[in-house]
């Protein structure tokens, strides 16, 4: 069993909360473990609050997401100004943000940078779903031998 959206949001904070939720549910409906969904919520998080935080003028975001048995992918795109992420720096040690990238580039297997094609940046996530190879064997997903609660 898989899941895909497609869901254009408001460029305001609260529709992080939103986005996150139905990512949630989708992940619990193809029986994704709590460490992965932990992380793949949290990378989710991190890039709708960057379009929010730095899309301006834009008005609008579109997240896309693609849960199925071996990954789950989504992508962010905003029309905000365009940005080189290997240019950001890192944030100071007293700093309560700059971090996102940081995050995403740690807790998802793939991420990618590029401009979106309606102008502006889109950011591509994958994580990959443990289905049995990891969690010290225990699976990930609605196809893994060991129940999802297990992990």
């Amino acid at each position: 069993m898989g899941v895909k959206f497609s869901i254009v949001v408001p460029r305001r904070a609260y529709t992080v909360g939103i986005v996150r939720r139905i990512l949630a549910e989708a992940l619990s409906v193809n029986g994704v473990c709590g460490d992965c969904g932990f992380s793949i919520l949290l990378t989710l998080s991190e890039a709708c609050t960057n379009a929010v935080e730095h899309g301006a003028p834009a008005t609008e975001y579109e997240v896309t997401a693609e849960v199925n048995d071996d990954s789950c992918l989504l992508e962010i795109a905003d029309t905000g100004p365009a940005f080189n992420p290997d240019q950001v720096s890192l944030p100071d040690t007293e700093s309560e943000s700059g971090r996102g990238i940081l995050l995403m580039r740690r807790l998802a297997d793939e991420v990618r940078f590029r401009p979106s094609p309606v102008g502006g940046t889109a950011v591509r996530l994958r994580k990959l779903l443990h289905n049995g190879g990891s969690h010290d064997g225990l699976g990930c997903g609605i196809d893994a031998r060991t129940p999802a609660m297990l992990c």
